[in-house]
């Protein structure tokens, strides 16, 4: 079964997009064409937007599913003209709210993506930097600035990791690789000791490991089972002898990565 999804907001679309997706991963069973349509903030795109969902209406002979986030209450009723089920996630919660508030919304265009404090937004941007100046052990010398240090097998998932904890949390992390060296005399490699209480694991699934190295150097012993078995086997010995936490990557996304991460070393949410 097949049914086409239309994320719209009159601002980026995050927030349609990242409430929509939740709910329909609920329904398995169905296939959805995701559709994205930002900065929806006339009545023209309103209009050219009300076609396409009745294309897709005609094409699918079913309703398309409309998520906004739009706060015009003209464009908004243009847009309610179209032959989809509509899904007014502001309206469904400003309204009760207002009510329990007994305030008024201001009602702005972009609000929950805006760059509303400053000092939350200056640092998640040097968190940025600092994981992108921090990746694959580049520079170990800042470590003492570190928030959180990842360490783990190559291609374990510790760069995006770093990058969308620091997007998203203002988390300053860095993330250092364990190479076979490493792994000689199964001891926390030295330049990582002084930070040991900022460590954090991450490890993976050989086979998962191998099929993510394989796309970068296919057929290479980097890329081999053999060669992942060995690896993961003995960091995941190195930190339960250092008593380092860990989490197993395999079956998260970044998002349930980091999640996690935070909660299990309790680290502060900057936003």
């Amino acid at each position: 079964m097949k049914r086409t999804a239309f994320f719209i907001s009159d601002g980026t679309g995050l927030t349609a997009e990242a409430l929509g997706h939740s709910l329909l991963t609920q329904f398995e069973k169905i296939h959805f064409e995701r559709i994205t349509v930002p900065y929806v903030d006339d009545i023209d795109k309103a209009n050219e937007l009300v076609q396409r969902i009745n294309a897709a209406a005609d094409r699918d002979d079913a309703k398309p599913l409309v998520f906004d986030t739009i706060v015009n209450s003209d464009i908004r009723a243009v847009i309610s003209q179209a032959n989809g089920f509509m899904v007014d996630i502001f309206g469904t919660f400003l309204h009760p709210l207002e009510k329990e508030l007994q305030a008024s919304s201001s009602y702005t265009v972009g609000k929950t993506h805006s760059i509303s404090n400053d000092s939350s937004y200056e640092r998640r941007i040097h968190a940025v930097n600092f994981a992108l100046d921090n990746d694959d052990g580049a520079r170990t010398r800042q470590y003492h600035e570190a928030e959180l240090i990842l360490v783990g097998a190559s291609r374990s998932g510790k760069t995006p990791t770093c990058l969308y904890l620091a997007l998203q949390y203002g988390v300053k992390a860095a993330n250092y690789p364990i190479t076979e060296e490493d792994l000689l005399d199964q001891q926390l490699p030295g330049v990582l000791r002084p930070h040991k209480e900022k460590i954090f694991g991450l490890t993976i699934e050989p086979e998962r490991l191998a099929t993510i190295r394989n796309e970068r150097r296919r057929n290479s012993r980097y890329a081999s089972i053999n060669q992942c078995m060995h690896e993961i086997e003995e960091i995941e010995l190195m930190y339960r002898r250092e008593r380092i936490p860990y989490l197993n990557t395999t079956a998260y996304s970044v998002e349930e990565i980091s999640t996690r991460i935070m909660v299990a070393t309790g680290l502060e949410r900057n936003r």
